[in-house]
């Protein structure tokens, strides 16, 4: 059984079991999250979707942990210039593990 979710304007596809990276969320780690704006779902007995949303349909997940992702380094240059600019990001994200995905 998995389901498709909108979470602050993006869609994930979870499954029960799965271990997601999200967007930063605040929330601290061991800490349930309920998420209510299922798009679709579908297991064995067929594909439920919604206009927009599916009534009824929760998806239930637990904090496992905050991290970082790895280094994305920006270079600008401009030759003859002296120019030179380098700026590093590291995108934080959260991990998810989803706990139960219910329909109504």
């Amino acid at each position: 059984m998995f389901a498709v979710i909108r979470d602050r304007n993006r869609q994930y596809r979870l499954a029960e079991g799965d271990v997601v990276a999200f967007d930063k969320l605040a929330a601290e780690v061991g800490t349930q999250l309920e998420f209510d704006q299922v798009l679709m779902v579908a297991d064995d007995a067929g594909v439920q979707v919604g206009t927009p949303l599916v009534e009824g349909a929760r998806v239930t997940a637990e904090v496992v942990g905050h991290e970082r992702a790895p280094k994305v380094e920006v270079f600008k240059f401009k030759r003859r210039k002296t120019y030179k600019r380098l700026r590093g990001h590291r995108q934080p994200y959260t991990l998810l593990k989803i706990l139960s995905v219910t329909r109504a």
